[in-house]
């Protein structure tokens, strides 16, 4: 078995990547991805620990079903957690959509939703309710929606400090998970 001490960072990008010299950095998903990594590269004691950085990179030209989604889910074994970064831009690609349901229905990854479009957390939650525009956007993933109520699922907004928080929160991991539902900070 392996060691389960990685995030597993999902995030959308399009399919296929963008034949420029950009690829998936012109995507925008992807670039709140490399924030997370850039915080870690500037704070050691940052608690993002990458899972895709565990195995060795893949092409983006490489072959679906021997290359890509086994490396996914290879990564998704050795993970605590899977951080989920869902903006107005995200879509259901093929490999976020594998990425919450081999997560989620097959290893009970504990999910951490990143919000980039808010910043605080008084933009998800109203009367003690996650707010109906956080809501809207899980119709954006139609796997994420139906099989969430399965793990707990923190929605934090794109927020260093909470973000750090969320990712220290042993409940949030597959290990120290008690239950399931949504969770969020309190305002």
């Amino acid at each position: 078995m392996a060691y389960r001490n990685g995030n597993y960072c999902a995030f959308y990008v399009s399919e296929p990547f963008n034949a420029s010299t950009l690829g998936a950095h012109a995507t925008r998903d992807f670039n709140y991805y490399n924030m997370l990594k850039a915080w870690k590269s500037l704070d050691a004691s940052y608690p993002f620990n990458d899972s895709h950085a565990k195995t060795y990179s893949v092409r983006d030209g490489s072959n679906w079903e021997t290359t890509l989604k086994p490396r996914l889910r290879e990564r998704l074994q050795s993970s605590k957690n899977i951080v989920l970064i869902l903006s107005s831009k995200t879509f259901e690609s093929r490999a976020v959509k594998e990425e919450i349901e081999y997560g989620i229905e097959n290893q009970g990854l504990p999910v951490i939703v990143i919000y980039p479009d808010y910043s605080e957390k008084s933009d998800l939650v109203t009367n003690g309710e996650l707010r109906s525009e956080i809501k809207a956007l899980w119709n954006k993933l139609p796997t994420f929606k139906a099989l969430k109520a399965r793990v707990p699922v923190l929605h934090v907004p794109m927020k260093k400090d909470l973000i750090k928080k969320a990712l220290e929160l042993s409940e949030f991991t597959i290990s120290g998970k008690t239950g399931t539902g949504d969770f969020w900070f309190k305002i």
